[in-house]
């Protein structure tokens, strides 16, 4: 086998899960050349990955259709021999279709799936972990079963976040693309007001997360809380990562940056679960949950905008 394309136009936890099907590829076919194909945005999480070959990206601010013809063109003119999509949604299965690749292998779910060359099952709830599910679509070719993600910050991300690791911190990252996923502001001050007076702590996320940070370093007061929201690169967060003590997230990216450098993780699961399938995945990990049981709890695979019974109590009443 001497070309593949991975697809997974997804969300950046999901890209990040996606990377042992890397790995386990380049492992089995050393000399096999890997292209990967991500959601405009997300590039970055793969730059520098020693196993990708090219990584491209689906724009559709340009036009859905457009950036579909214009990526089928590219993939037909590569020839891969293989083509594999990890996305269940039917753009990624139209361009896994009309990708050309000699085979083409998926989950059953997207609605492209009964042209595909191979398809498993991809069941959600049973406890296996996404990365296991990913790498069921290669198990035939010898891949093992569980294999960390990886991500590969450089020397240049390093150095730009030197001045910050000179001494034991912390990191939190309290924001969420959904709410219901987001553990509620007065936990995270909570939490903070939990630890040694002297700690650093540095809140992490992206630009938008910059409010949320603020609010939370303002309500704590204190000198050693850091709001680096929107100020680091998705690598240069990772690199931080890596060097923090701990890393407290929700069940969302920041999680499986977490599991990718391998640190210590307290994850915090409010309307999601960790049987779903993105639980963390470094060596020493807790998850963390309200303990009695919610007849709402889990109230949907990817949280919402607001709690659907009004009280957020999955959230509100989990124990710091």
């Amino acid at each position: 086998m001497n070309k593949a394309l991975i697809i997974q136009t997804a969300f950046l936890g999901d890209v990040i899960l996606a990377t042992p099907v890397v790995s386990e590829l380049k492992r089995i076919y050393p000399d096999i050349s890997i292209d990967f194909l991500v959601k405009k945005g997300n590039e970055e999480l793969l730059a520098n990955h020693p196993s990708i070959n090219k990584t491209y990206t689906f724009n559709k601010s340009t036009g859905k259709l457009r950036a579909i013809l214009s990526l089928t063109k590219t993939f037909r003119s590569n020839r891969y021999d293989l083509v594999i999509n990890l996305q269940r949604y039917g753009s990624s299965g139209l361009l896994t279709v009309l990708s050309g690749g000699k085979e083409t292998r998926g989950f059953g779910k997207n609605p492209f799936s009964f042209l595909y060359h191979i398809k498993k099952t991809h069941q959600i709830g049973d406890g296996t972990h996404e990365v296991e599910r990913n790498l069921s679509l290669i198990t035939d070719l010898g891949a093992q079963k569980l294999v960390r993600p990886s991500i590969n910050p450089t020397a240049e991300h390093a150095k730009a976040i030197k001045h910050l690791t000179g001494e034991s911190f912390i990191c939190l990252a309290p924001a969420s693309v959904w709410f219901t996923k987001q553990l509620p502001v007065h936990k995270w001050v909570e939490l903070i007001e939990k630890q040694p007076t002297n700690q650093v702590i540095y809140l992490i996320g992206g630009p938008s997360d910059f409010n949320l940070c603020e609010d939370i370093k303002n309500q704590v007061g204190s000198s050693s809380v850091f709001n680096l929201a929107g100020q680091l690169s998705l690598l240069e967060s990772a690199v931080l990562i890596q060097h923090a003590s701990r890393a407290y997230v929700n069940d969302s990216g920041p999680l499986h940056l977490a599991s990718a450098v391998n640190t210590p993780t307290t994850a915090f699961f409010c309307s999601t679960t960790p049987d779903f399938g993105f639980g963390p995945l470094a060596d020493e990990a807790v998850v963390v949950q309200y303990e009695k049981t919610l007849n709402c709890k889990p109230c949907g695979l990817h949280g919402h905008k607001s709690c659907p019974e009004g009280h957020f109590r999955c959230g509100n009443d989990i124990k710091i």
